[in-house]
């Protein structure tokens, strides 16, 4: 009895540490502390009051409390990547937006959230977070006079823009926003994200979170079950005062703020908007799509979505078949559609396919359709979105795109890349796949070795040939009745042995015509060793290769009956659709950026010779990081591989060559360490593993990041040192270092849509080319590794 208490007290203290490590696991769990406190209360008087005294005031309801502020002071002090920051910045947003929700509407979000400088403050923090600049959270006053101009009405948009143009009589303009304007819009972005986002549907996939180009290729592949029919729409319009009202009368139904609708009227008129369908590859953080480019439209394409949804409704309940409550394959939800459709009939049968669906998958203004059923309903669906799209959307439609058979020989083309349907192997047909190959191997090794023993009995008749040559030199050793000696009486006056062994190797050579021979190998083998086989083994080894030719050559229904427990029955023809990178495509675009010559060899790139030998390798692993997350889901991926690597490697070795004015194989050995900076392919690989398994990363979140780890630079090359005496800040936004260089933009082409996404875009507004820029070296490699993209740069700078 007398050791009970201090057995109460280690227990309690065991209880307490318990409490201490999985204390923050409870909160996450939802039990409030003051639950947790209840019951800490409910434990402590079990003990007497020797125990009070001896703990004192210490109770574990304080220790708890204790320990949620230094979990929350250990969480602030651990270091946060650059995307959790922006998450951070988005939820502070995110909190001002909820407080003016008020009678089912957002009110005076301009006003109330936008102008606040809180909200530019950490609005300006998310440019410099996608300029990968360290932020402090901490608000200071810097905006405080955008937020009272914003207020009262005196913000100007116009003179806080800055134009760009072509050189040329047909000048193309750009104009963007500078510093503040830009701030502006990143704080209308997120503001606007908040309200929409939960709003939008399933099959829009561009720039959202957790959404983008690659679940848009997976769903085509996994949610898209057995489609007959596919085509895809091709939209163009430039954002004009049609589009703008229909849109704003959408953004109306959801936030009521006159203030910021004019405000979106004014960058429209100042040509800031940059907004256009079709133009160009959204997504990719290019200037001239500004930063409010892809949420305004998803929220205008989430009206095309709403009506593709009622007409799947349509299409797949009209012709859905019965309609009888007895039918248990149909749900009672689309019975009752189809009876409000059809005069409220219980009992109505519409004869059609009963099997009938139509999908749909958009990223930004692209969009694939695709029908299982008849090519009537693909046709009456296609008019029907034509129709939608040109009277209530005002879009302008491409009306020569075909409806093409998915079970056909031809690829339709989507997001950059081709799409087929292909018949996946059926457990028995893999078997016997596996079989075959498994023969195929073991008679390639049979073949190997028979050939290598084969030659090694023809060497060594070459070297017993040779050897009775020198023999009948050594008249006493000669033997008269052989055939060496019969036509030594040929040989020449004075002809050394290894020349007379030659000329008879060459007399033996013509008979056995050894020119048509692939390889010596095969001379000794067939015309040496073969003939003095026994022929019982020759037919028993060339009638084991037939036979092994004809199984491997047979085809597959015919050998998958030898299987056993082989049911017919069970057969079924199983298709998947298959995604395959252009590599045609790619081809030409390593040709356009003078990697490779044209017939595809690699080749040096000559505006890169001026930058330093890391600057160099830096802009060839942005090339290969891109490309290969790119089209990492493509079938053809090992191809892309081969030749992205192979080609950007040599292609880097010999740009240094050209540099340094060496040879290649040199440049391989000085320069070892540097080249393998260069990203293996394994490397790549199991990074893109790692991120699958990660759940909470952020780094490829599109709507945080905007497209930048895809988004492609042209060549910059070195357009002259900062002297002295014009010095030069980095046009980074954010970043206060010193430029030590200004760099030439080179515009390689203007791609115009429909046009193959490479991961690596073209797509810059001609404006821009010849445009000097300057930048640190952090900076430069961030944009040469794809950290960061040409949205983060301030054309503006240069003076």
């Amino acid at each position: 009895m007398l050791c009970r208490p201090k057995l109460l007290k280690c227990s309690v203290l065991q209880s307490l540490n318990f409490f201490r490590v999985n204390s923050s696991l409870l909160i996450d769990m939802g039990k409030p502390l003051d639950r947790i406190q209840e019951g800490a209360y409910s434990v402590m008087p079990v003990a007497d009051d020797n125990m009070d005294k001896e703990f004192g005031k210490f109770t574990l309801a304080n220790d708890l409390a204790n320990l949620v502020e230094e979990s929350s002071k250990v969480a602030e002090k651990k270091t946060k990547s650059r995307m959790e920051l922006k998450r951070l910045l988005e939820y502070r947003i995110k909190k001002r937006v909820k407080e003016q929700y008020v009678n089912g509407k957002f009110q005076d979000l301009m006003e109330k959230v936008i102008s606040n400088p809180e909200t530019l403050q950490d609005a300006y923090n998310c440019l410099r977070l996608n300029s990968n600049v360290d932020v402090d959270l901490n608000y200071d006053s810097s905006f405080n006079t955008l937020a009272e101009g914003l207020c009262d009405g005196g913000f100007d948009v116009t003179a806080n823009t800055f134009t760009i143009s072509t050189r040329g009589a047909n000048k193309e303009v750009l104009v963007l926003p500078n510093l503040k304007l830009k701030v502006l819009q990143e704080a209308m972005r997120i503001t606007l994200e908040v309200v929409y986002r939960p709003h939008f549907s399933k099959i829009s996939h561009g720039c959202r979170s957790g959404r983008g180009h690659s679940t848009a290729l997976k769903y085509i592949c996994k949610g898209i079950s057995n489609p007959d029919w596919w085509f895809t729409l091709q939209v163009t319009k430039k954002l004009d005062a049609a589009v703008l009202t229909k849109l704003i009368s959408e953004m109306e139904d959801k936030i009521a703020d006159p203030k910021l609708y004019a405000m979106i009227w004014s960058m429209f008129d100042a040509q800031v908007l940059n907004f256009e369908f079709g133009g160009f590859p959204k997504g990719h953080g290019l200037p001239q799509e500004g930063v409010l480019s892809s949420i305004l439209m998803n929220i205008y394409f989430d009206l095309f979505d709403r009506e593709f949804y009622r007409l799947s409704m349509k299409y797949e309940a009209i012709s859905g078949g019965s309609c009888d409550d007895q039918d248990k394959s149909w749900s009672k939800l689309r019975s009752w559609f189809r009876r409000q459709l059809k005069g409220h009939d219980p009992k109505y049968v519409v004869e059609g396919n009963p099997d009938l669906k139509v999908y749909s998958c958009r990223v930004m203004d692209e969009i694939l359709f695709s029908v299982s059923g008849s090519r009537e309903s693909a046709i009456n669906l296609k008019t029907e979105i034509q129709s939608y799209l040109k009277d209530s959307l005002f879009l302008d439609v491409d009306d020569q795109t075909d409806i093409l058979p998915c079970d056909g020989p031809d690829t339709i083309r989507f997001l950059g890349i081709s799409l087929r349907r292909n018949v996946r192997e059926s457990p028995a047909v893999k078997a016997v796949h596996k079989l075959k190959k498994k023969v195929e191997l073991f008679a390639l090794q049979r073949e190997e070795a028979w050939t290598y023993g084969t030659t090694r009995i023809g060497k060594k008749w070459l070297g017993h040939g040779l050897k009775k040559v020198k023999e009948s030199e050594i008249k006493h050793l000669a033997n008269n009745s052989s055939l060496l000696n019969s036509i030594s009486c040929f040989r020449k006056s004075g002809m050394e042995t290894d020349h007379w062994y030659k000329h008879l190797m060459k007399i033996w050579m013509e008979a056995v015509q050894a020119k048509n021979a692939a390889s010596e190998e095969i001379i000794l083998s067939k015309c040496v060793a073969e003939p003095s086989l026994p022929q019982e083994l020759k037919d028993s080894y060339y009638e084991f290769l037939k036979q092994v030719d004809k199984y491997v050559s047979s085809e597959t229904a015919s050998t998958i009956q030898l299987l056993s427990n082989y049911d017919i029955s069970r057969q079924h023809e199983i298709k998947k659709t298959e995604i395959i990178a252009p590599i045609c495509a790619i081809k030409k675009r390593l040709q356009r950026y003078g990697l490779v010559t044209s017939s595809g060899c690699p080749r040096p790139a000559t505006l890169l010779i001026l930058q330093d030998t890391a600057e160099i390798i830096d802009w060839f692993s942005g090339i290969v990081r891109r490309w290969l997350r790119w089209y990492q889901i493509c079938v053809n991926f090992n191809e892309v591989k081969l030749l992205i690597f192979d080609v950007v490697r040599k292609s880097c070795i010999r740009t240094l060559a050209a540099k340094y004015r060496i040879h290649e194989t040199e440049i391989e050995k000085r320069f070892d360490q540097e080249l393998s900076k260069l990203p293996l392919i394994e490397e790549i690989e199991n990074e893109m593993t790692n991120e699958a398994l990660d759940v909470g990363v952020f780094d490829n979140d599109e709507s945080l990041m905007y497209g930048i780890s895809y988004s492609g630079v042209c060549l910059l090359s070195l357009a002259r040192l900062v002297t002295q005496s014009r010095p030069c800040n980095c046009f980074v936004i954010g970043c206060s270092s010193a430029a030590p260089s200004v760099y030439n933009l080179h515009v390689m082409e203007r791609q115009k849509f429909p046009s193959w996404k490479t991961g690596f875009s073209t797509c810059i507004h001609p404006s821009l080319s010849k445009r000097r820029i300057g930048l640190c070296k952090q900076h430069l490699r961030d944009l040469y590794l794809g950290r960061i993209s040409l949205q983060s740069i301030d054309f503006g700078s240069w003076k």
